[in-house]
């Protein structure tokens, strides 16, 4: 018997093996993040310490201590694997949210939750509602799936829940929503969010994602959790890549009713949230004072960065997460303006790939880093305009 070869195409590579992909994967545009330090400064010739990264909305006070002890100390026990069901972890997390244990899903970094979610209601024929200027991933998740995507457009920046409510179709299965929204800092009024969930037919799931919840100032927040106990069809995501400093372990959760708990779980990866993450999480949940220092941190940081690029006269969106939104000027300009800021050392995020090429977002970060960007910024933009005359 002949062993079959594959053909080759016009540059040698093996087009057999890739023809067989299903074709709505291949068309998806890999999410990209903010560019690592360390690329930068090789780029650059320069030291990685003398590079500032304002772009990935990462904590500037990196983990707390106690996470990074007892994260060292489960690094002795990795030949083992973690607990797959992290009962421990789960019943700290009941304990502090006054939920139950059955509720909890682990995931590896929130965005594993939005994925679960999209494995468990998408397939081709189905459809996905989400807002224009909201998280790549709900797109990503939906086209991975084959599933039609219906975006709605923003409005002020941010959701537009009438619409979003407007566009629900016969063959809608999922609804995903931010609050406050990466990369816009909008946020929504509970109330109206609130009304907008229970108005959701209860077969369609939908996912309020707040990666930056502990960020908003006690006049802001609102009790998304007791709306669970309400509508089996919600799921509310979390994570501890943000105010907890443990975006390096990825490890997040979902809480929702029981029946939607457990079928998450069957589409769930086995061991998804590894054992040195389940003890830094621990750690990092009973750290309180890290918690209240990092966000006096960032409201600090907000005010400071705020004012200074208001100061240069340039538009902000709401700044409600550990991050800012400023409008720099024409595509070409702010494209030119990010690379100009590459160059002194200063890494923030284009965000046209959000639709919106107008603008970059910008991690508050330490005072003097702050302080960096915004002697940077004008260095930058001079520099751009002058390149382009």
């Amino acid at each position: 018997m002949k062993t079959a070869t594959p053909a080759q195409d016009g540059v040698g590579s093996l087009a057999a093996t890739p023809a067989r992909v299903l074709p709505y994967v291949r068309q998806i545009a890999p999410y990209q993040g903010g560019r690592p330090i360390e690329e930068v400064a090789i780029e650059l010739g320069v030291k990685p310490e003398s590079v500032v990264k304002l772009a990935s909305n990462e904590n500037p006070l990196g983990m707390p201590p106690g996470a990074r002890a007892a994260a060292a100390e489960a690094l002795a026990d990795v030949g083992r694997y973690p607990d797959g069901n992290a009962t421990a972890l789960k019943t700290q997390l009941a304990r502090r949210l006054h939920v139950p244990i059955s509720w909890l899903t682990l995931g590896n970094g929130s965005n594993d939750i939005l994925e679960l979610a999209a494995a468990l209601t998408l397939a081709p024929g189905a459809s996905c509602v989400y807002s224009q200027h909201a998280f790549a991933v709900y797109a990503l998740a939906t086209q991975a799936r084959g599933a039609r995507a219906i975006e709605t457009p923003a409005r002020d920046l941010g959701h537009d829940l009438a619409a979003m409510r407007a566009s629900i179709a016969a063959d809608t299965r999922l609804i995903y929503i931010a609050n406050p929204n990466n990369p816009t800092g909008t946020l929504l009024a509970p109330d109206a969010l609130q009304a907008f969930v229970r108005a959701v037919p209860q077969h369609i799931l939908v996912v309020l994602d707040e990666a930056y919840n502990e960020y908003l100032p006690p006049a802001a927040r609102y009790d998304s959790l007791e709306w669970v106990r309400g509508c089996p069809n919600l799921v509310v995501t979390r994570t501890f890549s943000k105010v907890y400093g443990l975006a390096g372990l990825r490890i997040g959760y979902g809480i929702s009713q029981q029946e939607t708990t457990d079928l998450l779980n069957r589409v769930r990866q086995p061991f998804n949230a590894n054992s040195v993450a389940q003890a830094a999480a621990r750690a990092a949940l009973e750290d309180v004072e890290f918690v209240r220092r990092s966000v006096e941190l960032n409201e600090r940081g907000r005010l400071q960065l705020c004012g200074g690029l208001a100061a240069m006269g340039l538009e902000l969106a709401p700044a409600n997460g550990n991050f800012v939104l400023v409008r720099i000027g024409a595509a070409d300009t702010t494209d030119a303006v990010y690379r100009q800021l590459l160059q002194l050392g200063v890494i923030v995020r284009p965000v046209a790939n959000y639709g919106l090429p107008h603008w970059l977002r910008i991690t508050i970060g330490l005072p003097q880093e702050n302080e960096r960007l915004l002697q940077a910024l004008p260095q930058a933009m001079q520099a751009a305009a002058a390149a382009k005359q």
